[in-house]
C-alpha cells in the first residue's frame, strides 16, 4: 500500500492540474470502488472549483468550492494518470494499458483530464463537509505527521511511554504517528539502531532522540526521490519512485548488513514482515 512519500508525490504530481481549477465532468463507469460512491457523487463535484489539494496521512484531500472535500485513498493498487491537452512543457503520458480499470474519469479546466485507474479497488473517494474533517472517521484519533510542527523527540516521548507492544507496530499504528508504514518504519527504525522487536515504552530518552529525526529524514529523503515503487506504485506523471534503490534493510533479508555485514533478517509481526539487522539494532 502506498505510504506517506507516495502519497505525497502523487499529490504533487496532481497539484498543479488540480489546484484553482473546476471540474467540468464526471464520468463514473462503475457504481463504486472499495465502498458505494456518495448519492449524486458526479452531480456534486461537477461545476465545483477546487480550491487546493491537500494530504492528511496516505489520503488525498480536494477542497471544494462548494464546502465539501473530496477524499481519496489510494488502496493497495490505485493510480492517478493525467492526459489531454496542454501547454508545453507540462508532462503526458498515456493511460495505464488495461483501460477497463479506468473507475474515475475527470475532465479539468484547462483541458486535462485525470483517470483514476484501480485493478483492485481498494481504493475510495468520499465526500464529507470540510468544516467537519476532524470528525471525519476515517482520519479520526489520528497522530501529527513527520516533518510537522507537531512530531518531534519530545512528543514522541509522551507517545510511547506507556505502550507495551513492540515499537514496530506501535509505529505503523496511526494514532501514533500518522502516515507512516512498513517499509519507512523498518527503515527508520534501522537508522536509530532500535529492534523491531523492542518494546515501545523503553525507547522513550535517548533512543527516541534518534529515532524521530531518523523518521523525519527517510520520509524526507523518500520525497525527494519520488517514493518507492514496489509492486504497483508510479507518480502520476508516470515516472516510478526510486527510494527503493536505498533500502537498507526492507526487503533484503540474507543480504549483508551496508554497516556491519552480518545478515539482514526478517521476522512477522502482527501479519506484517519487519526487517533489521540483529547487530545493528538493539
Amino acid at each position: 500500500m502506498p505510504e506517506l512519500p507516495e502519497v505525497e508525490t502523487v499529490r504533487r504530481g496532481l497539484s498543479p492540474i488540480m489546484d484553482g481549477k473546476r471540474i467540468l465532468s464526471v464520468q463514473l463507469n462503475r457504481a463504486n470502488l472499495r465502498f458505494p460512491f456518495a448519492e449524486g457523487f458526479a452531480e456534486r463535484l461537477t461545476g465545483a472549483r477546487i480550491e487546493r489539494l491537500g494530504r492528511r496521512a496516505k489520503f488525498l484531500v480536494a477542497e471544494l468550492e462548494t464546502g465539501e472535500a473530496l477524499i481519496m485513498h489510494l488502496g493497495m493498487s490505485g493510480r492517478f494518470t493525467i492526459t489531454g491537452q496542454g501547454t508545453p512543457g507540462e508532462f503526458h503520458h498515456e493511460i495505464a494499458p488495461n483501460s477497463k480499470h479506468d473507475h474515475v474519469i475527470l475532465n479539468m479546466e484547462g483541458g486535462h483530464i485525470v483517470t483514476y485507474n484501480d485493478p483492485r479497488r481498494f481504493g475510495f473517494m468520499e465526500l464529507w463537509p470540510l468544516a467537519e474533517m476532524e470528525t471525519y472517521p476515517r482520519l479520526a484519533g489520528f497522530g501529527p505527521e513527520p516533518l510537522t510542527n507537531g512530531f518531534s523527540h519530545a512528543w514522541l516521548n509522551d507517545a510511547l511511554r506507556d505502550k507495551s507492544g513492540p515499537i514496530k507496530s506501535v509505529l505503523l499504528d496511526q494514532r501514533t504517528i500518522a502516515g507512516l508504514g512498513n517499509i519507512y518504519v523498518c527503515e527508520a527504525l534501522y537508522r536509530a539502531g532500535i529492534s523491531p522487536r523492542r518494546r515501545a515504552s523503553t525507547v522513550p530518552g535517548s533512543r527516541a532522540a534518534r529515532l524521530a529525526p531518523a523518521i523525519n529524514d527517510v520520509i524526507a529523503e523518500a520525497i525527494q526521490a519520488g517514493g518507492s515503487s514496489i509492486s504497483d506504485f508510479k507518480a502520476a506523471s508516470g515516472e516510478l519512485g526510486y527510494f527503493q534503490h536505498s533500502f537498507a534493510v526492507y526487503d533484503r533479508e540474507g543480504e549483508p548488513c551496508k554497516k556491519c555485514g552480518a545478515p539482514i533478517k526478517r521476522i512477522v509481526q502482527s501479519g506484517r514482515s519487519s526487517f533489521y539487522c540483529g547487530n545493528c539494532q538493539r
